[in-house]
């Protein structure tokens, strides 16, 4: 799409080459990074003819939460990076845009701070760290800030080795910034975590998550049946389909093959979710027919923040929504429940 094409070009051009690398780098030589946009193409769109398309919509509901698009913001750290106004001014673009924003762990607002601003749904990305009880402080307080849902990391039980980030060595914060540790503790001077996170968390723990927080928790990072159904019997709300967009484990699955498999085995217990390498409505029409309720985008988003603060994110998540309906028109969808598997099949070349 034309539109983040320009964005990204100009975030590439404002942000310090460091920072850009931060935002758009992946793990070790970034095959799988590469590979989550491949892999949406991999899949041909059937178009049906004939369909009474002279209305297209767009609404979808995940948990509770009531949107004109199922194109969701993802969890994405340090806002202040990419523009002064951070999270509040990615928090008030979701809401402008009929979305969804997602606070990272990671992030420069405090969450009490982003909550006042936003002026639509809210959930809240949450990594466990070793001193649980710090965790347990934050899921403690998520629901007096109005938060809908807690989305668990878990894919993150040591950090991917990244070699940009590795290269460029700890990027400082601007002045007068700093990392909400755990959002409400003590901050950080660096973007890496303080004290790190759990490695030895485990599916029982899922329970306690749930109690302390008293919220739907959707698990994001699954990439198998197995997961999918461990996450379902320990009672996750949503399943997101994620490889932390290639910031991980290099040469895991891409999302865009490992979703049909979540899909499958959820068997629509609880809503799929994806993120991953999705660049233009035909990858969003791709992943609903391939068992997604809605889907989740950090970079488009994060470049149209750089290039144009609250505006240029609330223009990215619109040309995003404007491009799945143009996709939606022309394969014959008038709604997202018409979109069906039959929609998409695997491509022969």
């Amino acid at each position: 799409m034309d539109l983040l094409r320009r964005q990204e070009a100009l975030a590439r051009e404002r942000l310090d080459p460091a920072v850009h690398d931060y935002f758009a780098g992946g793990a070790g030589d970034e095959q799988t990074l590469a590979d989550n946009e491949r892999a949406w193409r991999r899949w041909w769109i059937r178009p049906r003819g004939l369909v009474d398309v002279g209305a297209v919509d767009t609404a979808v509901e995940v948990l509770g939460a009531r949107l004109r698009t199922p194109i969701l913001v993802a969890p994405v750290a340090a806002h202040a990076l990419l523009h002064h106004d951070g999270e509040r001014a990615g928090a008030r673009a979701a809401g402008a845009a009929g979305s969804l924003f997602t606070l990272s762990t990671r992030a420069t607002t405090d969450l009490a701070d982003v909550a006042a601003a936003a002026d639509g749904p809210l959930w809240l990305q949450v990594y466990v760290d070793r001193d649980r009880e710090r965790t347990l402080r934050v899921l403690a307080g998520a629901r007096e800030h109005g938060v809908g849902a807690v989305v668990l990391t878990v894919d993150l039980p040591v950090a991917g080795r990244r070699e940009r980030e590795l290269r460029n060595g700890e990027l400082p914060l601007p002045d007068g910034v700093r990392l909400a540790d755990h959002l409400g503790g003590a901050g950080g001077e660096g973007t890496k975590p303080l004290a790190g996170w759990d490695p030895t968390l485990t599916w029982a723990d899922l329970a306690w998550i749930r109690e302390a927080c008293g919220l739907p928790v959707a698990v994001k990072g699954v990439l198998t049946a197995q997961d999918a159904r461990a996450a379902v019997e320990h009672g996750a709300a949503a399943v997101v389909v994620s490889n932390h967009g290639g910031r991980q484990l290099d040469g895991c699955v891409p999302t865009a093959v490992a979703l049909e498999e979540v899909a499958g085995a959820v068997g629509g217990a609880v809503p799929v979710l994806v993120d991953g390498g999705i660049r233009d409505g035909g990858d969003v029409l791709r992943a609903l027919a391939l068992g997604a309720r809605a889907v989740l985008v950090g970079r488009p988003y994060a470049w149209g923040l750089a290039a144009g603060g609250q505006d240029g994110a609330r223009e990215a998540l619109e040309a995003l929504t404007g491009d799945l309906e143009l996709a939606m028109a022309l394969a014959g969808c008038p709604s997202l429940a018409a979109i069906t598997r039959d929609h998409v099949r695997a491509a022969l070349w």
